[in-house]
């Protein structure tokens, strides 16, 4: 299912202040992807999320599932449209007075599904996230990597359309958020669900999503492919998540100065394991001084898995050049022409 906002806008009451939390939002959601939206405390990613899973109406604008507007659907047929959207939190938010198999029932109950129906799918949606033996399980029994299947277990009993994920990994340790980002990637591809994931960890959005938008002060400031903005970020807000994020192999983007890096060098494709600057000594009379280096594995999507690829590796580095400019423009040149971008680190304006 495609989800697709026009102008969505949300203004909240704080005593005497008015908040604008959502600021004239337009986005296309693509269908059978993972689609990340990342942002800072505060920046409005919530409540646009809130928006478009129909827990909240938009002050203006409107929100379609395909080509169906849903946002001003009267009270029963709302109803019936959230029934297919699964939703999964930060905090799991289980009963903890029921078993694993009796959370992942409680919706179907809801719906009125008759026992056996209800014993068949909550047997199909635990083996689905491979809990398969702890249907009797007390919650208070299970680990935070549990808790958070038995909660995706739960969200897809109803064999929704639109999967949303606020945080749900959040609370979860490196290991088992990389084990529960591989396991709604496999259920995606599985179910050929449309996945929303709600994150500030740009890991998330690396690890999982094919696409993103990234959210500040209650707009969207940039959208594209992950790889796109992982090699080229143009907001501030971005590139202060690129700079934060840990490397693949949970080692962080080393930096070994705190000072410099007047240029910043983003290899793609081929690029990161070859030789480049060694050769580029060779082409200019130039001085370069490495600040900073990592590379990140954007993993590749589903559907690019099925056709043998094994994903990108994009590798950034900080760096300073010296030399006559003449000198620096044929550097510029040659690094152009091996594939690797070349943007100036203050401004983030691409060297031409």
């Amino acid at each position: 299912m495609q989800i697709r906002l026009e102008h969505l806008t949300k203004t909240y009451l704080a005593g005497a202040e008015r908040i604008e939390a959502v600021k004239d939002n337009s986005l296309i959601i693509p269908e059978n992807k993972i689609f990340g939206i990342i942002g800072k405390s505060g920046a409005g990613k919530s409540s646009l999320v809130r928006l478009m899973s129909l827990l909240e109406a938009p002050d203006e604008g409107a929100v379609y599932y395909d080509d169906k507007r849903v946002d001003n659907l009267d009270k029963a047929a709302l109803i019936q449209q959230r029934r297919k959207i699964g939703m999964i939190f930060q905090n799991f938010n289980l009963f903890s007075s029921r078993t694993a198999g009796r959370n992942v029932a409680y919706p179907l109950e809801i719906c009125g599904m008759g026992k056996v129906e209800i014993e068949e799918r909550v047997r199909e949606m635990l083996s689905l996230v491979g809990l398969e033996d702890r249907a009797d399980a007390p919650i208070s029994t299970l680990s935070g990597g549990q808790k958070q299947r038995v909660a995706i277990a739960r969200a897809l009993a109803n064999k929704p359309d639109v999967l949303f994920c606020d945080e749900a990994t959040s609370a979860l340790d490196p290991q088992t958020t990389r084990i529960i980002l591989a396991l709604i990637r496999e259920i995606q591809a599985k179910m050929k669900l449309t996945v929303v994931m709600i994150t500030h960890q740009m890991e998330v959005v690396r690890d999982a999503c094919s696409q993103v938008a990234v959210i500040d002060g209650g707009s969207v400031v940039e959208q594209g492919r992950v790889e796109d903005i992982f090699t080229y970020p143009r907001s501030p807000v971005t590139k202060e998540f690129l700079s934060n994020i840990k490397a693949a192999g949970g080692e962080s983007f080393v930096r070994w100065s705190a000072e410099g890096g007047m240029y910043t060098l983003h290899f793609t494709g081929g690029t990161p394991g070859e030789p480049v600057l060694s050769r580029l000594s060779r082409v200019a009379d130039i001085e370069f001084n490495i600040r900073a280096a990592g590379v990140q594995h954007i993993p590749a999507s589903s559907e690019a898995e099925a056709d043998g690829h094994k994903g990108q590796d994009i590798g950034t580095m900080l760096l300073d050049i010296k030399g006559e400019q003449a000198e620096k423009e044929k550097a510029f040149a040659f690094l152009k022409e091996n594939g690797v971008i070349v943007e100036k680190t203050d401004d983030g304006k691409e060297v031409q």
